[in-house]
């Protein structure tokens, strides 16, 4: 599970910065790449398509793993997201992962309705749960947001994008992710050369795990997950441009090579 929280926010991280980058009228349709790394060598890429209008947003991409994953598990994936933007921050309207890996298909629809988890679907089943599984509560689906959404931030300026607690749902965690500032910086890729802000995003599982797993715990106690963020154009949003995972096996590191606008 804990792997595959990390797996489901890097697979965030990559759809998250293709925002439109003004607050045109206009919908604006965005496009762009983006590779996942382990070790420095590569595992997955990621072909992102993102629309903006008004305050609505829709994300879609299409994942696969590359060079090193493929050899160990060739997995294949879409995912698609869409929400609101509040002055608050996002809303997510719906949260659906489909993929198959190692030949075994997998389904992860999550559907919201004013800021609350309404319904959960996941296939396979999950395995009935022991005595040792921190059980979901009602009020724990109570202002929850998507993986995707979960990694946008909207502040007044860069300097208030860290020091914020995110309330995060995959369809099984409902998990605390807390930012916390460490740096400031600058980036260059193509479709966007500017100012960043780097914070630490420390994760606390409230519900939907079991006690005790030593992946888990290594995420909790551990890992240090960092995330840049770059502003997007004048819309208020802050999004993901790079980030780093560290995990049991070593760091994943996600980043972008391009985004750019399209028809």
């Amino acid at each position: 599970m804990a792997c595959s929280f990390s797996i489901r926010l890097a697979a965030a991280v990559m759809l998250l910065p293709l925002f439109a980058s003004s607050g045109a009228m206009a919908a604006q349709n965005f496009s762009g790449d983006y590779s996942v790394t382990y070790l420095g060598l590569p595992i997955a890429r990621a072909a992102i398509k993102s629309t903006y209008e008004k305050s609505n947003y829709s994300i879609s991409g299409a994942v696969t793993s590359a060079g090193l994953g493929r050899i160990f598990d060739d997995t294949k994936g879409t995912l698609r997201a869409t929400g609101k933007i509040m002055n608050e921050g996002p809303v997510s309207h719906s949260f659906r992962a489909e993929y198959v890996s190692a030949k075994k298909p997998s389904l992860v629809d999550i559907r919201f309705a004013n800021g609350t988890v309404v319904s959960t679907q996941v296939k396979p089943a999950p395995k009935k749960r022991g005595k040792d599984w921190v059980a979901l509560q009602e009020a724990h689906l109570r202002a929850a947001i998507d993986p995707i959404a979960s990694t946008m931030v909207r502040a007044d300026s860069i300097d208030h994008v860290c020091g914020r607690t995110v309330k995060m749902y995959d369809g099984e965690i409902r998990a605390d992710l807390k930012l916390s500032r460490v740096s400031m910086g600058t980036v260059s890729v193509k479709g966007y050369k500017g100012p960043t802000v780097t914070c630490r995003m420390n994760f606390q599982p409230v519900s939907g795990y079991r006690k005790g797993k030593k992946s888990l715990n290594y995420l909790k106690d551990r890992s240090r997950i960092m995330v840049t963020f770059a502003p997007v154009g004048q819309t208020g949003i802050y999004a993901p441009i790079r980030a780093t995972i560290g995990t049991q096996i070593g760091t994943i590191t996600i980043s972008a090579s391009r985004f750019e606008a399209s028809k």
